[in-house]
């Protein structure tokens, strides 16, 4: 025997790998790699086969966040906004909300958020935490769910348009982007071969869709893009645009960047929702 211990940690890895859909020989390939001694390799994998068994016959998620289009509607009554339906594409799955945020309710989100801006940080799944990257040039903060009444209204608009628990989204992050800055295409899944993603899953599982409201246009650029299918939203105050990605894979397209802002400020918020609560 190796004597290598068999963390808590090194578990939930193994059963995300599953859930992601890793089969059980690439994992044991990826973590001989990573130098984990075969005996080792087998007691992880021995303690979650029966896990890994009932996930491989699992179906596929019954449910995503979004709204119903069964009746192709124009707009959509959230209980206190009637939000209008602009785009849809299919895959990847995002749609185009007009008059999602009043012109109040945006001003107040900047102003409130104004004073706390700092760099904007991204989270860094090869650690479990966050960290400065070089291809997001914006300032950001997050406001903490339900913190002021504005973002109250506001995240129980989205839980409402989207059918989603409110409990599982993120906090609402605003960013400012400058003249200049962007944010270069990216996913929003966390990669699940990346050694910190299961301290990242533990607060709420894995991300399954964006929505990205604009609450001041810039003058020039800063368009929302997806380059997998060419598509660009323009960044029109009040308008959001809402992603969904049904596994943690390229093969969603839905990578996706904030094109570079070339004159004046662009101000967005920011929802994430999770697969279970955020905490």
């Amino acid at each position: 025997m190796t004597g290598q211990a068999i963390s808590p940690e090194l578990r939930e890895w193994v059963v995300a790998q599953l859930a992601a859909g890793h089969s059980i020989p690439s994992l044991r390939a990826s973590m001989r790699e990573a130098g984990w001694h075969d005996d080792a390799t087998d007691a992880a994998l021995a303690e979650v086969e029966a896990q890994a068994a009932g996930l491989a016959a699992a179906p596929a998620r019954a449910s995503m966040p979004g709204p119903d289009l069964s009746n192709a509607p124009l707009y959509i009554d959230t209980g206190d906004r009637r939000v209008q339906v602009l785009q849809t594409l299919r895959h990847p799955r995002v749609l185009v909300f007009g008059d999602l945020v009043s012109d109040e309710e945006c001003e107040a989100l900047i102003q409130a958020a104004r004073q706390r801006l700092a760099r904007s940080l991204t989270v860094e799944t090869k650690t479990g935490g966050e960290a400065l990257n070089v291809d997001r040039t914006s300032d950001g903060m997050f406001f903490e769910r339900g913190e002021n009444p504005v973002v109250a209204r506001l995240e129980q608009r989205i839980a409402t348009l989207l059918r989603w628990p409110l409990e599982f989204g993120e906090g609402l992050q605003v960013l400012r982007y400058a003249p200049g800055a962007q944010y270069r295409p990216h996913y929003d899944y966390f990669d699940p071969g990346e050694p910190g993603t299961p301290t990242i899953l533990r607060r709420g599982g894995q991300r399954l869709a964006t929505l990205v409201m604009y609450l001041q246009e810039p003058e020039l650029g800063g368009a929302t893009t997806f380059p997998d299918v060419g598509l660009e939203v323009a960044p029109k105050r009040g308008t959001g645009v809402f992603f969904s990605y049904e596994r943690p894979d390229p093969a969603t397209h839905t990578l996706h960047g904030g094109a570079p802002v070339l004159a004046g400020e662009k101000w967005v918020a920011t929802k994430w929702l999770r697969e279970r609560e955020f905490r």
